[in-house]
């Protein structure tokens, strides 16, 4: 799918086909995200035959673990930038083109052909620690992420009208705007209490 550039922000790559891949609206997340998380469920409880409420609660734990990666990726990986000759082009990459053209809103999701990578390692991760039982925690650990980028297009394009979003859009546009060696938390603000970045 090829999403052509808009005037808020320059093309990442010099190929316009592979520029095109970098830019992501919002609704491809759960285009392709809620057919994996569906197929997840369903292979924890028809395929491996798990019973329905410890599956519940490891999707609620799955969701739970993905505000931690949510954080910790943000705060580690995201705003890496390596002590090399390519390093500020690598952080541009993942992340600084996010925070150069914040207001870019093919800039705010992560694109399928990274995330979809990064999701196979997490699943490698958790199939070693809880075997079959990965299924139905790894469907809550996606449902997180979705929950997470589409939390994170709200903020920055919707007009949050609960309480509860207003907090979370102060918290990411003070990140933004004042505080960006702090508040890395997106969907939460627990970690950023926990290890003292708030």
């Amino acid at each position: 799918m090829f999403f052509p550039a808009t005037d808020r922000s320059p093309p990442m790559f010099e190929n316009k086909f592979i520029d095109g891949f970098s830019r992501v609206p919002w609704y491809l997340v759960p285009i392709v995200y809620v057919p994996v998380i569906t197929a997840l469920a369903w292979w924890g409880f028809a395929g491996m035959h798990l019973p329905i409420l410890p599956s519940l609660g490891l999707a609620a734990a799955g969701m739970f673990t993905w505000t931690f990666a949510e954080y910790w990726l943000h705060r580690t990986l995201f705003h890496w930038v390596p002590r090399a000759s390519w390093g500020p082009r690598f952080h541009f990459f993942l992340h600084g083109v996010h925070h150069d053209y914040v207001d870019d809103h093919l800039r705010l999701v992560m694109p399928p052909a990274a995330s979809l990578g990064l999701g196979a390692l997490f699943f490698g991760m958790w199939y070693l620690v809880l075997g079959s039982w990965v299924f139905p925690f790894f469907a809550g650990h996606v449902l997180g992420y979705v929950a997470y980028d589409m939390t994170h297009y709200y903020v920055h394009h919707g007009k949050p009208t609960s309480a509860w979003f207003k907090r979370l859009r102060a918290h990411h546009m003070n990140h933004h705007h004042n505080k960006e060696g702090r508040k890395y938390g997106v969907s939460s603000t627990l970690w950023d209490h926990v290890f003292r970045t708030y």
